[in-house]
C-alpha cells in the first residue's frame, strides 16, 4: 500500500505562535517557582546554609578568574544540590502531611534517604569544588 505524502500538510495541524493565554501561564508558571524557591528560602535553614556557600563560591571563582569549563563544573554541582535540597523539602512537606506530623517508621526511613541523597549531592559538589577552585586558589594564597 502507497501512502500519498502530497497533502501531509492539509491533514496536520497547521503550527500556530503561542498566544496570550499561553503567555499569561508560562508568566503564572514562574511566579509560582519564585514562590516556592522564596518558601524554601523563608523555612529551610539548610537552604539558607545553600545560599550562603552559593555566593561563597561563586565570589571565589570569580575572584580566581577560573575557565568557563570550570565554572560549569562549579554551577552544574551547585544546581544539583540546590535540585536535591528542594526535592528533600518537598518530601519531607508530603510525608508530614500525609502522616498529620505522627511518627512512623516508614516515613522516618523515606526522610532519611532524602536526607541522604543532600548528602551525597553535597560531598559530590563539595569534591567538584575542591578539584576546580582548591589549585588555583593554593596558588593565589601560598605564591
Amino acid at each position: 500500500m502507497r501512502i500519498n505524502n502530497s497533502n501531509k500538510i492539509s491533514t496536520q495541524r497547521k503550527l500556530r505562535l503561542p498566544g496570550r493565554r499561553f503567555l499569561q501561564q508560562r508568566v503564572h508558571s514562574f511566579r509560582c517557582a519564585f514562590s516556592g524557591l522564596w518558601d524554601m528560602l523563608l523555612t529551610e535553614t539548610n537552604a539558607w546554609i545553600h545560599a550562603g556557600m552559593t555566593v561563597m563560591i561563586l565570589l571565589v571563582s570569580w575572584w580566581l578568574q577560573i575557565s568557563r569549563q570550570d565554572f560549569g563544573l562549579i554551577m552544574i554541582a551547585i544546581v544539583s544540590v540546590w535540585v536535591a535540597e528542594a526535592f528533600n523539602t518537598v518530601l519531607e512537606i508530603m510525608m508530614d502531611y500525609v502522616t498529620s506530623k505522627q511518627y512512623s517508621p516508614m516515613v522516618g526511613r523515606a526522610k532519611d534517604i532524602s536526607a541522604a541523597a543532600v548528602l551525597i549531592t553535597s560531598l559530590g559538589a563539595a569534591i567538584i569544588g575542591l578539584s576546580v577552585l582548591g589549585p588555583p586558589l593554593f596558588e593565589k594564597i601560598v605564591g
